[in-house]
């Protein structure tokens, strides 16, 4: 048990009823392995992904302690190349999206296991985008003029707002889009000339995390919800994210 311990295959439990436990690494070398639609869970060390390596496990040790929480990772492949003051990301986890970010205080060469002080540690909901986006879409006609856009606008005191055509989003009218209007003598022209047609329409049934995924590679503050015609369902802002994922709405605000 000694020799398969040091290769790595058992491990010790401790106890009465303890003894000795397969690892994961038994469970490879006996083709009980992972099969090629399970996830692979990164590390990043200093920013950078470290090749070779996944996560199997991650569980927090100390999450009573008032001073600090620690978690033992669990990982896959060598960990000869992360060392005790590495700062390192672990995930996002394929379930819940979970996220740990820290320094690491332990290593346990034998059993490959890194001992993290967390700094940060984040999990997305799994919520859907329908679930959050807000339903009174104030949006303007296709047809709209200028004047008449720019008043849904101020009376409303928002930005932007998408343009709608029998029950769908053709394109996004913002006060950007005013000034280049008047600026170029087009004040004349109906609001389909003069939207923009850089918008991006997700369903009603994506995931915040995948929402969040696309505002931040396309660089957008809003997104279009659909429904299963592609008529306009709501929209979801960067704020609704943010209250989603922090549950700053579930909480009272107490004052004195």
């Amino acid at each position: 048990m000694q020799s398969l311990r040091s290769l790595g295959l058992v491990k010790g439990v401790p106890g009465p009823h303890g003894g000795y436990k397969p690892t994961v690494e038994a469970y490879h070398s006996l083709n009980i392995s992972v099969s090629d639609t399970d996830s692979q869970v990164p590390i990043y060390k200093n920013g950078k992904k470290v090749d070779g390596v996944t996560v199997a496990k991650i569980e927090f040790t100390s999450v009573p302690q008032p001073t600090g929480c620690e978690a033992a990772i669990k990982v896959l492949g060598s960990i000869k190349d992360l060392n005790l003051g590495d700062i390192v990301r672990v995930g996002p986890t394929p379930v819940n999206n979970l996220g740990v970010i820290g320094k690491i205080v332990g290593r346990d060469d034998m059993d490959n296991i890194l001992l993290v002080d967390t700094k940060t540690i984040r999990s997305i909901p799994k919520t859907l985008v329908g679930e959050i986006a807000s339903r009174n879409v104030i949006s303007i006609k296709v047809d709209s003029t200028l004047k008449e856009a720019s008043k849904i606008l101020s009376s409303n005191s928002i930005d932007g707002a998408p343009v709608v055509h029998d029950g769908k989003v053709v394109g996004m009218f913002t006060v950007t889009d005013v000034v280049h209007a008047l600026a170029n003598d087009r004040e004349d022209l109906p609001i389909g000339e003069l939207m923009s047609l850089n918008i991006v329409t997700v369903p009603v049934d994506m995931k915040i995390a995948n929402a969040i995924e696309l505002m931040f590679k396309k660089e957008l503050g809003r997104l279009i919800v659909a429904d299963s015609n592609d008529n306009l369902y709501g929209i979801v802002t960067r704020t609704d994210l943010i209250d989603c994922i922090t549950n700053l709405k579930q909480f009272p605000i107490i004052t004195k």
